[in-house]
């Protein structure tokens, strides 16, 4: 007798993800809201940013639940929503003018922050007294100070995310305005140069207002490359390949810091998200070796492969943890992050590998691009519901999804609801209920479960449930190539 064992594979709706992974920027925009807002219990907000300085900085995302513009992850999310487009556009469908859509929001925002010589706007709102209130955008009435970096102070880690932004955003526009994309681009070399004259944290520039909430840890170099590299591609000037080539060893020095109690090595190859770029240089500039078939790949493509070794479950030099249930995790909050923004560069690299005929050897193990993209699939699929929980990280998408997030408009009546305002501490009691969020976030990938696969479906608990717009960029591109492989 042959006993026959049927293991259930759910299969996803990419599309319907794809949908409602871009959606959720629009539940994240500051400023005056335009006419086709999908998200309609969102309204216009922080109309006066910068008034108080005589400089105009409406506009831009909140960054996850509260109502700070903080513009270091900002412009991140908004480089890998660009890297994603050009990598996978073609997958998107009609889901492609809004993703486009998503990124002008982010770069108008970057041209205003930048539109003053010699200063580069880093913030906006004093995170103190924001944090300290449970209060709908649309009602701040908390100080909306503007925080800058400049010569004298400088910010090389922001000024050249920015950069990186602004420049890998033009080649998206370069299709489809030409004149908005060499406006980015221009504007991209102004400001990296001035990140690279002025060398400097915005640690030490802007200090506490910054700290602890996106402290640069791991320095400022990574960024410098990573936006000379974004400038090369997008621009195809030799300088900033050689800037690349000539300051990579400023990376292969190792530093070990501790952050919140976590060892973690500065100068890692393995690391990729709103601090570290390490990883994504090494894949980006991968590409261009391959492309130009140049003879000189150290250290990128070796470091791209030893990336690839430190994420596969077996390789011997695996480096990441995997929860019982399959999901990748690495210390610090918002676990999500990790799987999403290291899964969206195996795929990217999968895709550099097949065009160059190529394999990985982490010792005796062989990966082919298949497996890299198998290894994210199944990342995205837990996201998606495919885990111990049976649950999706998706707000929105599937028939259970976390109900609590912690996120200040979203668990607030909206103005449609209750006009009125609701002060700073008005809000407390609907932090602190039980019920859930009256207006859904659609789209919105929370922090994440826990290394026991277990989930605390709790606004109290936002290591787990606050949605970050840097959990959901590199969802965005894996997700469009999903939907059509």
């Amino acid at each position: 007798m042959t006993m026959v064992v049927a293991t259930k594979v759910a299969s996803h709706d990419y599309g319907d993800a794809l949908s409602k992974s871009i959606l959720f920027f629009e539940g994240q925009r500051s400023g005056k809201l335009p006419p086709n807002q999908r998200m309609t219990w969102r309204k216009d907000s922080a109309l006066r940013d910068g008034f108080d300085i005589g400089v105009d900085l409406v506009g831009g995302y909140y960054d996850a639940g509260d109502n700070v513009k903080f513009n270091f992850p900002m412009a991140f999310s908004t480089t890998i929503l660009a890297w994603s487009v050009l990598e996978f556009g073609n997958f998107m469908g009609s889901d492609l003018s809004n993703a486009l859509d998503a990124i002008k929001w982010a770069t108008d925002y970057f041209l205003k922050a930048t539109s003053i010589p010699g200063f580069v706007y880093a913030q906006v709102g004093d995170p103190y007294a924001d944090h300290n209130c449970w209060e709908r955008p649309e009602d701040m009435d908390t100080p909306r100070t503007s925080y800058a970096v400049s010569k004298q102070f400088p910010g090389s880690e922001v000024s050249a995310e920015i950069a990186a932004a602004l420049a890998a955003s033009s080649l998206v526009f370069r299709a489809i305005d030409l004149e908005y994309s060499a406006r980015l681009l221009s504007r991209a070399r102004t400001v990296f140069k001035f990140a690279n004259q002025y060398q400097g944290s915005y640690n030490d520039g802007i200090g506490r207002w910054v700290c602890p909430f996106y402290c640069d840890f791991s320095g400022y170099q990574d960024e410098l490359l990573w936006g000379a590299a974004w400038l090369y591609r997008a621009s195809k000037d030799s300088n900033y390949w050689n800037y690349v080539v000539e300051n990579i060893h400023n990376l292969e020095n190792t530093v070990v810091k501790n952050i919140n109690g976590f060892s973690y090595s500065g100068g890692s190859y393995a690391e990729f998200g709103w601090d570290t770029k390490h990883a994504g240089i090494s894949i980006l500039v991968s590409n261009q070796l391959v492309m130009n078939s140049n003879p000189n790949f150290s250290p990128f493509i070796p470091n791209a492969d030893k990336f690839v070794c430190t994420v596969l479950p077996e390789s011997p030099t695996v480096s990441v943890q995997y929860s019982p249930g399959g999901l990748l995790f690495k210390p610090g909050g918002s676990n999500l992050q990790h799987p999403t923004a290291l899964s969206f560069l195996l795929v990217v690299y999968a895709r550099y590998l097949s065009q160059g005929n190529r394999v990985i050897h982490c010792g005796v193990v062989v990966a082919t691009p298949a497996r890299l993209i198998q290894v994210a699939r199944g990342q995205v699929d837990y996201i998606l519901g495919s885990n111990p929980l049976n649950m999706s990280y998706m707000v929105g998408y599937g028939n259970k999804f976390p109900q609590r997030i912690h996120h200040r408009g979203s668990s607030l009546p909206s103005i449609n609801q209750q006009p009125g305002p609701i002060d700073c501490k008005g809000g407390t009691p609907y932090f602190s209920s039980n019920n859930p969020n009256p207006n859904l976030l659609i789209g919105a990938v929370v922090g994440g479960p826990d290394i026991k696969d277990s989930y605390n479906d709790s606004r109290a608990d936002f290591v787990q449930s606050e949605p970050t717009t840097y959990i959901n960029a590199p969802l965005v591109g894996l997700l469009a190539y999903f939907k059509t492989h």
